[in-house]
C-alpha cells in the first residue's frame, strides 16, 4: 500500500497573492513526491488553506518549508482578519491517508515542532493527537486569546517547543500550532442575513461545546471552581462560530466538522436549516473550504435522494451533483468536483475512461495492441451495469411502482459499485498489458539481468491475468444483480435490462478470453490451475443468471 500523509497548513495571509504563491511554491518545490492539491484563500478571513499530500518524509520537509516561508513573508504584529489566529502558519496538521498510522503522524508533528522551535525560534503548541496533555488536544484552548494574548500566554501556557519569551522573532511570526488529527472538513453555511449575532447563535446551538448556562437574570452559572457551566450543543464532533463576510455580503456559520462519520455533512446542514428557521432566517447555501472525502459527499447525495423517495443507485458523479445542488455548495463560487474531492484530486485520471466515445473507438481501431479486448470487455460490463442501474432508478418514480424503491435501490447501489470498478478496469487492463511489454524490453546481457527480466515478465503476466479475472467476476456480479431488476422493474424498460445482461455476459466472456490467453505464459502451475478453475465456475453462474434474466425479460415483452 502506498504511504500517503495529507498536510493542511493554514497561513495567515489571504489577500497578497505573491505571498500565497511563494509559500505554495516552497511546498511544491520541496520534492517531486509532493502533490499540491488545493489553495483556498479568503480575503476577509485573511487566511489561506493549503492542502498537499505525499509520502511521510516529503510531507514532513514540505511542512517545515511552508512554516519557514510564511515566517519570512508574514508579520503577525500587523495582521488582521476574521478568522482566529496566532501565528504566520497558524495551524499545521498531519493526517494519515493510507499506509500510515496516527502514531507516525504524531511523531512527524513533534519533529517539525522541535525543528521550528530550534531553527526558526518560534514557539510551538502541539494539539490534537500530538498534544502533551488532555487540555491541549483542543485547538481552541491553545489558541485562546489569539496572537494578541501571546505575550502573556507564553508564561502561563508554556509552549511545547521554542522560546517562552515574546522576543522580536515571536512578535513577527507568532506561535505555530501543529497537530496530528483525523480528516477535518472546513465548512461554512450561508445565511440570508448580514447579522453576525444570528450566525453565532446557531453556532452555539449546534457545536458540541455548546454555550454557557445562564440563570433567569441572564447571569452565567458557575460551578464550585468558578468555571462556567455548559449547555451541550446538538451535534458531536462539531466546532463553530458565527461571522460576517463582507466579500460575500452574508453572515456565515463557520464550522470545523471533526469527524463526518460521527456527524454526517447532511445532518450538519439540515440541523442548521432547522435552527435558522426558528430564528426567522434561511440557509441559502454553503461553502467548502479546502477538500472533502468522497464518502462524505456521496452520503449526502444518498440522503437527499432518499428524502425525495428516489433510488440511490445512480452513478457517483450524479450522487455528487445531487449533493452539491442540495447543499448549495456552488452558491458563492463554482464547485469543481475534480478539484474539491480529495480522491478525484489525487487520482491519476484514466486516459481511456476519460475519452470521448468516438475517440475511444478510434483508439481501439488503431494499429497498436492496446487498448484491446480486455479494455473493451470492461467497457461492455460497465454498460451492462449502467443499463440495469438506469431501470432500477427509473422504476420507483413511476406511479404504481413505489413499493419497488427499497429493493431496487439495493440492486441499483450494487450495480453502480460494479459500474465504477469496471470503468476503472478499462484503463487497468491496458496498464497491465503495458507492464508485460516493459518487462520484455528489460536488458538481458548478464545472468542477473536475465533473472530480473524473467521475474518481471512473470509478474507482468500474472497482473495481466488478474485484471481481466476481476473484470470477469464483476460482470458475473452485474448479471446476478440484474435478475431482480428484470423481475420487478418497469415492463416498458425490460429490453434495457435484457441488453444489460447480454452486454455484461459479453464482458465476462471477453475477460475470460484475456485470462486464458495469458495463462500458458505463467510458470506457476498452482496459479494457473486456481485461475482456470475460477473461470469455469464463473461461467456456469454467468450463463445461469443470464438465462434467468432473459426469461424474465422475454416473459414481460410477450405480454
Amino acid at each position: 500500500m502506498k504511504r500517503i500523509v495529507e498536510c493542511v497548513p493554514n497561513i495567515s495571509e489571504g489577500r497578497n497573492k505573491q505571498v500565497i504563491n511563494a509559500v505554495a511554491d516552497a511546498i511544491k518545490n520541496t520534492s517531486d513526491r509532493i502533490q499540491l492539491l488545493d489553495i483556498d484563500p479568503g480575503y476577509d478571513t485573511n487566511r489561506t488553506v493549503i492542502t498537499f499530500v505525499g509520502d511521510p518524509e516529503a510531507v514532513e520537509e514540505a511542512a517545515f518549508q511552508c512554516i519557514k516561508k510564511s515566517y519570512e513573508f508574514i508579520d503577525m504584529s500587523v495582521h488582521k482578519g476574521a478568522h482566529p489566529r496566532q501565528g504566520c502558519t497558524d495551524v499545521c496538521p498531519f493526517i494519515p491517508i493510507s499506509g500510515v498510522t496516527m502514531e507516525e503522524c504524531v511523531e512527524m508533528a513533534k519533529r517539525v515542532g522541535d525543528r521550528v522551535g530550534a531553527e526558526l525560534g518560534l514557539p510551538v503548541y502541539l494539539y490534537g493527537y500530538s498534544a502533551s496533555d488532555k487540555e491541549r488536544e483542543d485547538l481552541a484552548f491553545v489558541r485562546k486569546g489569539e496572537y494578541e494574548s501571546l505575550k502573556e500566554k507564553l508564561h502561563s501556557l508554556r509552549p511545547d517547543y521554542g522560546p517562552c519569551e515574546f522576543n522580536n522573532s515571536v512578535k513577527k511570526g507568532g506561535a505555530i500550532n501543529i497537530s496530528a488529527r483525523d480528516f477535518l472538513i472546513a465548512y461554512n453555511i450561508n445565511l440570508n442575513t448580514r447579522d453576525r449575532s444570528l450566525a453565532n447563535e446557531i453556532a452555539l446551538n449546534i457545536r458540541e461545546a455548546g454555550r454557557a448556562k445562564k440563570d433567569e437574570k441572564g447571569e452565567i452559572i458557575r460551578d464550585e471552581k468558578g468555571e462556567s457551566v455548559k449547555v451541550p450543543g446538538l451535534l458531536k464532533a462539531v466546532k463553530g462560530i458565527g461571522w460576517y463576510i463582507d466579500e460575500y455580503g452574508v453572515a456565515q456559520i463557520s464550522i470545523n466538522l471533526l469527524n463526518y462519520k460521527v456527524t454526517p455533512l447532511h445532518v450538519l446542514f439540515e440541523t442548521c436549516v432547522d435552527q435558522a428557521e426558528k430564528l426567522g432566517i434561511r440557509v441559502t447555501g454553503s461553502e467548502l473550504v479546502g477538500l472533502i472525502p468522497k464518502e462524505a459527499i456521496l452520503d449526502a447525495g444518498r440522503y437527499f435522494l432518499n428524502k425525495a423517495k428516489r433510488s440511490t443507485g445512480v452513478p457517483e458523479r450524479e450522487l455528487i451533483h445531487i449533493a452539491v445542488k442540495s447543499l448549495g455548495l456552488a452558491e458563492i463560487s463554482p464547485f469543481k468536483i475534480d478539484e474539491k474531492i480529495i480522491e478525484y484530486k489525487m487520482a491519476k485520471t484514466g486516459k481511456l475512461c476519460s475519452m470521448r466515445l468516438d475517440d475511444f473507438i478510434d483508439e481501439v481501431g488503431k494499429d497498436s495492441p492496446a487498448p484491446g479486448g480486455g479494455s473493451v470487455s470492461a467497457l461492455a460490463g460497465a454498460l451492462g451495469a449502467g443499463l440495469g442501474s438506469m431501470v432500477a432508478a427509473l422504476t420507483p418514480a413511476k406511479k404504481g411502482y413505489e413499493k419497488t424503491l427499497q429493493p431496487l435501490s439495493i440492486r441499483g447501489d450494487k450495480l453502480i459499485e460494479c459500474l465504477e470498478k469496471l470503468k476503472h478496469g478499462i484503463d487497468l487492463d491496458t496498464e497491465a498489458f503495458n507492464d508485460v511489454i516493459a518487462a520484455m524490453r528489460m536488458p538481458k546481457s548478464s545472468d542477473e539481468e536475465k533473472a530480473a527480466r524473467d521475474k518481471a515478465i512473470q509478474e507482468g503476466y500474472k497482473k495481466a491475468t488478474i485484471v481481466p479475472l476481476e473484470t470477469a467476476a464483476l460482470c458475473v456480479q452485474t448479471i446476478e444483480q440484474l435478475l431482480e431488476v428484470a423481475e420487478i422493474g418497469n415492463p416498458n424498460s425490460a429490453s434495457d435490462v435484457g441488453v444489460g445482461a447480454l452486454m455484461a455476459y459479453a464482458g465476462f466472456e471477453g475477460a475470460a478470453l484475456n485470462v486464458n490467453i495469458n495463462l500458458p505464459s505463467i510458470k506457476d502451475e498452482g496459479f494457473r490451475r486456481e485461475v482456470g478453475g475460477k473461470i469455469i465456475s464463473m461461467r456456469v453462474k454467468a450463463i445461469e443468471y443470464r438465462d434467468k434474466v432473459l426469461d424474465a425479460v422475454n416473459s414481460k415483452i410477450a405480454k
